[in-house]
């Protein structure tokens, strides 16, 4: 085998998978241009992305989130109770509350097990405060608005009602009678691409279903639509509960699997439950550079 393979861990969160590679030791060459050929579904491994997970000055560990396209995300709902699952399973701790660096902070994560098997299944993300005000998502807005909630915007393929708000990521939540008829394909990338967002946008279609329940498809930044999207699940509870729709206790329902998020009235914070699972190992030789 050549002796510039990568050893990989392919792991997914309700179906938003993601390559996990240790970077602890050594530091993977050329991350983008990593996301971008291995993430094909046909021609390669296949995922949403690339996360490495690194040595941190300020946390347990760190992680970098590289989407499908090359381009860096600041957090992954996700894919950080994976990191936390990995570095636990591979013997990287023996911590099963840990600090995880990432370009949103830091997050604190508490590992859940399974009572038979002591087998990591899961874990609790404490995802911190939501954020309204435009100029911190951020989101470009008119004169004098501060926050965009139930707010209309001007759209190619007309007017529609948005929540802006960022979980580390930005987002912008709209609410829809069917998730099932929801202009994901084409409305998602022109949202996702729109002048009102300097960093470009998530864009999740959400349903009520009751105080309690909500359903939702999601359009990710430099990914396209996923099978579920952590901080986007966050993002729909946060919008519902802040615009009266649900209550503080959420079940979000994506079509890869359900995420509880709670938001924290006493702190302000936003938990989120959810599993985490190890799908495949495996080693990989790149092949857009010659190493040595």
């Amino acid at each position: 085998m050549s002796k510039n393979y990568i050893r990989f861990t392919k792991m997914h969160g309700i179906g938003n998978d993601y390559i996990y590679i240790d970077c602890t030791e050594a530091a993977t060459p050329s991350p983008k241009e990593l996301a971008i050929e291995m993430s094909p579904r046909h021609t390669s491994i296949g995922a949403d992305g690339l996360i490495l997970v690194c040595q941190s000055d300020i946390a347990d560990f760190k992680m970098r989130i590289f989407n499908a396209d090359g381009s860096e995300a600041l957090m992954c709902g996700n894919g950080i109770r994976c990191v936390a699952k990995f570095v636990y399973d591979h013997q990287l701790t023996d911590k099963t509350n840990l600090s995880i660096e990432t370009l949103a902070g830091i997050k604190t994560v508490s590992l859940i097990k399974d009572g038979t098997t002591d087998e990591v299944t899961g874990a609790v993300v404490d995802m911190g405060e939501p954020v309204f005000e435009c100029a911190d998502i951020p989101v470009y807005s008119p004169a004098g608005v501060k926050k965009m909630i139930d707010y209309p915007v001007q759209t190619e393929q007309g007017e529609v009602v948005l929540t802006a708000v960022s979980v580390g990521n930005t987002h912008a939540v709209i609410w829809v009678d069917s998730i099932e008829q929801a202009p994901v394909h084409t409305l998602g990338p022109k949202l996702e691409h729109h002048a009102m967002w300097p960093n470009r946008a998530n864009v999740e279609f959400a349903h009520i279903i009751s105080p309690e329940k909500i359903e939702m498809r999601v359009w990710e930044r430099g990914s396209g639509e996923t099978m579920a999207c952590g901080t986007g699940a966050c993002a729909c509870a946060i919008a519902a509960i802040a615009t009266g729709r649900c209550q503080r206790k959420v079940e979000v329902v994506l079509p890869g699997g359900t995420l509880n998020i709670y938001w924290n009235p006493d702190n302000n914070h936003v938990y989120m439950t959810g599993p985490a699972v190890t799908v495949f190992d495996g080693t990989y030789t790149p092949h857009f550079t010659k190493t040595d």
